[in-house]
């Protein structure tokens, strides 16, 4: 329990409720925010601490200790508030379900530092413990077969590895893999990866990367752009079962 936000709250005769109301977020999202590790989203810190009359500082200290680019904080936040996740990936394995020698490998080439890249690494397996918390987010990741294939010819330890960690993962009861047979031709999920998260208060966003930028996406109008691409390429994927099938395959083939 965060006993210094319980207690700040208490001092300053605020519940969960009352400060969900003030800073228009759901009341369940806010009773979260007692729990060890629940940070509220960038966007409402300074208010909550003003309102309890605390520092952010105070109250959230891992904030400070925090190893991802601040660029991408929000959407780590985002991503810790989902209560569903659709993901979809034409060249990587999704970040939350890597694993570390995967991740490193997907940053070989960078112009970084070996603490830089410790760093990030670091912060992008801090991010797949909201698969296995207290109220996991669905994950619904939908990949092209060519990342499948890679991990099939690759380097044989770190691919079979991470071919293992997909099998663990899609067993897990909030975790769908689908797989974009080749075979498929061309189909919309060519134009690059994104993400679409839904919060417990209905509220969706959306993630995408480029080769200069990633963006977060809010507007109601671009997030439903984002969604009716996903139902789209979504059509074009394997049922989770024959996904899996074809992930155990390259397992054993690889």
């Amino acid at each position: 329990m965060n006993r210094a936000f319980l207690e700040a709250m208490t001092e300053a005769g605020e519940t969960p409720e009352s400060l969900a109301e003030q800073v228009g977020v759901d009341p369940k999202t806010a009773a979260r925010w007692v729990s060890p590790g629940r940070i509220p989203q960038s966007r409402h810190r300074a208010k909550i601490a003003d309102l309890v009359g605390r520092d952010v500082a105070d109250l959230w200290p891992d904030v400070l200790k925090r190893r991802d680019p601040v660029w991408f904080r929000p959407w780590a936040d985002t991503e810790h508030e989902a209560v569903s996740l659709r993901w979809y990936e034409p060249a990587w394995v999704p970040g939350v379900l890597q694993t570390e020698a995967y991740a490193r490998a997907t940053l070989a080439g960078e112009m970084l530092t070996a603490e830089e890249v410790d760093r990030l690494v670091a912060a992008r397996l801090r991010r797949q413990s909201i698969l296995t918390g207290d109220r996991p987010p669905l994950l619904v990741a939908v990949l092209d077969e060519a990342v499948i294939r890679r991990l099939r010819e690759g380097p044989a330890g770190l691919c079979a590895e991470q071919l293992e960690r997909l099998i663990e993962r899609a067993a897990l009861p909030n975790v769908e893999i689908h797989i974009v047979p080749t075979g498929i031709g061309l189909y919309p999920g060519l134009g690059g990866q994104f993400i679409i998260a839904e919060l417990s208060d209905g509220l969706r966003a959306g993630y995408a990367d480029s080769q200069v930028a990633a963006h977060i996406v809010e507007g109601v109008e671009d997030v439903a752009t984002l969604a009716g691409r996903w139902e789209r390429i979504r059509s074009f994927a394997l049922p989770s079962s024959a996904s899996l099938a074809l992930i155990k395959e390259a397992a054993q083939h690889g």
